[in-house]
């Protein structure tokens, strides 16, 4: 059995907007006021809707980032951003991987990211693979090219009678190399069937976050079972959207009554159908895209960003910063006591950690928001997190609240 290395190649770069501008290679976009955004448009693009069968054309700029280099063989890479899209507007995400000078793959979509479902369907894009690399919803997988950098590219797009363009204010990507035995395509949220046996964890150091456990609401995703089953099936399915509005809502950031007043019937919580609608990914047919869920965070004015962390004792130090995480796991019925159930791919806000290091959680899997609130042996729940996606999170925060200081081989 492979153990779990702390000491995992991984590292995360974000370009900011518009103070990163000048990095890269800006064409028809220019710096406004609160990021990047669409100056005189670049290109005109024709877009079909594949959820609607819907053609609508769109001004089109685009800024592609300078090449990123990783300092070790890549096998994942997993962009996240934050931006707002009015209306009649939408962003495209790309990437490819690169060694040295020279590209190592194709560019790749990674989505197509709309606020709302008014202009497009918000959608990952199925069916990219070739000899080097495939794309599994979020996640771009390196498959047969040597990749030791990255470039990213964003594509705004705007109808021409839109009356607002939108605003690109932070793009990144967390690259690793290869964790075993899951894979992204086999751990999303959501997925159905049994969980593969992660392998054991070895420990790293403490993070100072012992002791601390942060007072996030409890929201229970199963209140929302058998009520809407639109994206995604409902509540059994929301284990994503339900981690995102608890955190929100931990910072008292997330969306007022007259955002979500739309849900009729009203149900248990109004606020988590209207997140799961505004993470809901077309092509996957889910709530579970990674970064869907960071993108929807960042429009209520906090810092959103999808990274990996090597070990819980990385997890200890956003913990004593107090900052939640959520943690994406995969597991089977009895593997973490305490969590009683099959899942391929799991969301879970971490909380905080008891004295000896257990992890407090809070599990939206559960029948009423009495039972969101679990206690975990840790080895056994950080085996369940690094083998089922690689040590994937969420850190959601207000820019006020300052990250911890990042290690030499920065994640964050």
């Amino acid at each position: 059995m492979i153990a779990v290395d702390p000491g995992r190649d991984v590292t995360y770069h974000r370009f900011r907007f518009p103070a990163d501008l000048h990095l890269g290679a800006a064409d028809g976009v220019t710096a406004g006021p609160g990021g990047l955004a669409l100056a005189a448009p670049a290109d005109r693009v024709e877009h079909t809707d594949p959820h609607s069968g819907d053609t609508a054309g769109y001004d089109a700029a685009t800024w592609t980032s300078p090449v990123v280099p990783v300092g070790f063989a890549a096998a994942e890479l997993v962009p996240s951003w934050t931006a707002d899209a009015p209306p009649g507007c939408w962003l495209r995400v790309e990437l490819r991987g690169w060694a040295g000078d020279t590209a190592t793959t194709g560019w790749y979509e990674l989505g197509r990211w709309a606020a709302d479902d008014t202009a497009i369907h918000r959608s990952s894009v199925p069916g990219q693979a070739d000899g080097a690399a495939r794309v599994a919803a979020d996640t771009l997988l390196v498959t047969g090219a040597t990749v030791t950098g990255w470039q990213v590219r964003a594509t705004l797009l705007r109808r021409p009678d839109a009356p607002a363009g939108p605003v690109l204010r932070t793009l990144g990507v967390v690259a690793s190399a290869g964790h075993k035995p899951g894979t992204p395509a086999t751990t999303r949220a959501g997925a159905p069937g049994s969980a593969v046996t992660p392998p054991a964890p070895r420990s790293g150091t403490a993070g100072d976050g012992r002791g601390r456990v942060l007072d996030v609401p409890r929201y229970a995703q199963r209140l929302h079972a058998g009520g809407e089953t639109r994206w995604g099936g409902g509540g059994d399915s929301w284990c994503s959207p339900t981690c995102v509005s608890m955190v929100l809502d931990f910072w008292g950031a997330g969306p007022t009554p007259e955002r979500y007043a739309w849900v009729a019937p009203p149900g248990p919580r109004p606020v988590v159908v209207h997140a799961a609608r505004h993470c809901y990914d077309h092509a996957y047919a889910g709530a579970g895209n990674w970064a869907f869920n960071t993108a929807y965070a960042g429009l209520h004015g906090v810092d959103a960003f999808v990274t990996r962390l090597r070990s819980l004792a990385e997890a200890e130090r956003f913990v004593a910063a107090g900052i939640p995480l959520i943690v994406s796991a995969a597991f089977t019925r009895g593997q973490v006591p305490g969590l009683d159930y099959d899942t391929r791919g799991h969301l879970i806000v971490l909380v905080g950690f008891t004295a000896n290091g257990d992890p407090v959680l809070n599990d939206p899997y559960a029948p009423d928001d009495e039972g969101v609130r679990r206690t975990v042996p840790r080895a056994a729940f950080e085996a369940a997190w690094q083998g089922g996606s690689g040590g994937v999170v969420y850190v959601v925060r207000p820019e006020s609240v300052p990250l911890p200081p990042a290690p030499a081989q920065a994640n964050w």
